[in-house]
C-alpha cells in the first residue's frame, strides 16, 4: 500500500480514519512525500516525523514526480515487497474494480494532466450515472468533479469552459476505447469544502479499507 501526502501536510481526521484502518492490516505501507521540490528539506522532514508518529510504515520515500526524482527507488521499494502469488484472472480479464470507479479515474488522470500544478490533489471525481441507450451503441456518463476551494472550481473550468471542454474531450477518447462504443461525457464541477477529512465519503470513494482484502 502506498499512502501518499504532500510536504506540508498536517495530521487531520481523514488521515487518521486511515491510518486507524491500516492497522487493522498485515500488506506492509510505504509512506510516500510528493512535491519534495516545492518546500524546504526540513519541511520534508518535519512531515516524515509527524507521520511516522502515527504509523510504523515499512519504508518512506520522498519523491517529486514532476522532476521525477526517486522515482526509480520508489519502483525498487515496491518490487521488493511484492510477494509471489497464484494467477487469479484470466489473460484477457481487464479488471476487477467498479465500473464507476475506473471511469472516475479515467477522467481524474486527464485533469490531472492538463492542470498540472495549477490544482493540488485536493480533487475527486463522483459519477453520477453510466447508462446504455436501448436503441443505440451510446454510453451516456454523468460526473462530477470536486474541489476544496472555489478559486479551484474556476481554474478547472477556465476561460469560457475551455480547460473543462479539454479535460471531457480527452476523457471521453479513453472512455470510448475502454468501452468500445460511442461516448456521451456530461461533466460539471463542484465545490465541496473539507471533503478530505469526510470519513463517510472517504469510504464511499473505496479509500476505506476493508481487512479481508489484504490478508
Amino acid at each position: 500500500i502506498l499512502y501518499m501526502i504532500e510536504p506540508d501536510t498536517e495530521v487531520g481526521p481523514g488521515d487518521r480514519y486511515i491510518i486507524e484502518h491500516l492497522k487493522e492490516v498485515d500488506t506492509p505501507v510505504i509512506l510516500v512525500v510528493n512535491k519534495i521540490d516545492l518546500v524546504p528539506e526540513e519541511r520534508v522532514e518535519e512531515t516524515i516525523k509527524i507521520f511516522k508518529e502515527q504509523y510504523e510504515f515499512k519504508d518512506v520515500v520522498a519523491i517529486s514526480a514532476i522532476e521525477n526524482k526517486n522515482i526509480d527507488l520508489l519502483k525498487e521499494k515496491i518490487v521488493s515487497l511484492l510477494p509471489e502469488g497464484p494467477k487469479y484472472y484470466l489473460e484477457d480479464y481487464i479488471t476487477d474494480q467498479p465500473e464507476k470507479l475506473i471511469v472516475a479515474e479515467i477522467i481524474r488522470e486527464k485533469m490531472l494532466h492538463f492542470l498540472e500544478e495549477e490544482v493540488p490533489h485536493g480533487v475527486y471525481v463522483e459519477v453520477e450515472s453510466i447508462k446504455e441507450r436501448e436503441d443505440k451503441d451510446i454510453i451516456d456518463i454523468e460526473a462530477y468533479i470536486y474541489c476544496e476551494k472555489e478559486s479551484h472550481k474556476g481554474i478547472i473550468i477556465g476561460k469560457n469552459g475551455q480547460m473543462l471542454k479539454k479535460i471531457g474531450q480527452s476523457a471521453r477518447l479513453d472512455l470510448e476505447e475502454f468501452y468500445g462504443k460511442q461516448v456521451f461525457l456530461d461533466l460539471w464541477v463542484k465545490t465541496r469544502k473539507g471533503w478530505r477529512d469526510n470519513t463517510t465519503l472517504l469510504k464511499k470513494l473505496g479509500y476505506a479499507i476493508d481487512k479481508k482484502t489484504y490478508e
